[in-house]
């Protein structure tokens, strides 16, 4: 029988527990430059095989604070003329210019990368059913699902997203990440293995505030996109992770749920955990899981989402996906690989592993605990 070497099946299996995950908050909201981040995401390359990679920074436009920083993928002009007309009719855009980049021999093919500062037009926010972030949702499906070659890939404010196909050192160089500073930082370097790799797949995912990476899949994307897209979401770029940014803003944002609900619902405990618990706990679980089933992230996953106030990072139940988290006075960080965080912190406080299903959370300490 022939024997059969790393070289024979290399390139014909999947590796299923790839991608680089990574994310920190300074809890006193002080801002670090984006190199650390890029630096030590380069750490943890051989997670990635060069068809992805991203960076979400916030806190980098404090002169532009109070207006939603719209980031979008033209492939064309027309592309780019067609969603322009649309920002400029809804919006009152007070600043737009192309993202500064620099020439990275890696880089290639690169659409128009173009960002927006703008606020909804107070006519169209007359009527009290509609609020400003859910206008801005509509505006951003309306972009990614209607015009050809148009995506908004970062719409929050003070925050933004720097993404694209790359690894993540080539990404952080194209976009001179160098030059932003941040409180929180999330970043991911992606090993594609069923869906393409192309700039818009590229993580994190975001939309309004919310910032998503993600490693592993998610078996139950199809019955998560029909549910999100009962309540308006479009999922358009070609990926499972999309569906977890609009989960998270639905359940937090539209359903006002606190926090430590809206994590058993993306993670629940198993019925055979849940029969063990006592009566309050045993009734208040099943009724969520009932509800929400729909909402259930099935399948392996390891993902870190970032927000305004702070960072959430969260295992699949039976963790099948790598991730640590440490910290030190002031700052916490979490990664698949402790080696991404001493490369930051050569010296923790604390180290651990959460257990699957189990959320750690770091905000703000002016903001306190989301519950």
């Amino acid at each position: 029988m022939k024997e059969i070497t790393p070289r024979h099946i290399e390139g014909e299996v999947r590796i299923p527990s790839a991608c680089g995950l990574l994310g920190y908050i300074n809890k006193k909201g002080e801002l670090t430059a984006g190199y650390h981040i890029v630096s030590a995401m380069s750490v943890m390359r051989e997670r990635g095989n060069g068809l992805g990679a991203g960076f979400a920074g916030y806190g980098i436009y404090p002169d532009r604070e109070d207006y939603y920083a719209f980031h979008l993928f033209f492939e064309d002009i027309s592309a780019k003329e067609e969603a322009s007309f649309l920002l400029y009719r809804y919006l009152d855009v007070v600043q737009e210019e192309k993202i500064p980049t620099r020439k990275v021999r890696a880089i290639k093919n690169s659409p128009l990368i173009w960002r927006y500062f703008a606020k909804p037009k107070e006519e169209y926010l007359e009527d009290e059913e509609i609020t400003e972030e859910d206008f801005i949702v509509d505006l951003v499906m309306k972009i990614n699902s209607q015009i050809k070659g148009a995506y908004v890939f970062s719409s929050g404010k003070n925050m933004g997203v720097f993404k694209g196909v790359g690894y993540p050192e080539d990404i952080g160089e194209f976009y001179k990440l160098e030059e932003y500073y941040a409180y929180t930082w999330i970043a991911h370097s992606r090993f594609p293995t069923n869906t393409p790799g192309w700039w818009g797949g590229a993580h994190p995912f975001s939309l309004l505030d919310w910032t998503v990476v993600h490693n592993g899949e998610i078996s139950s994307y199809g019955t998560n996109v029909r549910y999100v897209e009962m309540f308006g979401y479009k999922c358009t770029l070609k990926t499972d992770t999309e569906v977890i940014a609009y989960l998270v803003d639905l359940l937090l944002r539209r359903h006002k749920l606190p926090l430590d609900i809206v994590i058993k619902i993306l993670a629940p405990p198993f019925y055979s955990i849940i029969d063990r618990m006592d009566e309050s706990d045993r009734t208040k679980l099943k009724a969520i899981r009932a509800v929400y089933q729909s909402c259930l992230l099935n399948g392996p996953f390891a993902i870190i989402v970032g927000f305004r106030d702070g960072i959430i990072a969260l295992n699949d139940r039976i963790k099948l996906r790598p991730l640590v988290a440490g910290e030190t006075r002031d700052f916490v960080y979490v990664a698949s690989e402790e080696s991404a965080i001493r490369a930051l912190a050569p010296e923790l406080d604390r180290v651990w592993m959460p257990r699957g299903g189990e959320a750690v959370i770091a905000t703000l300490e002016e903001k306190g605990v989301l519950v």
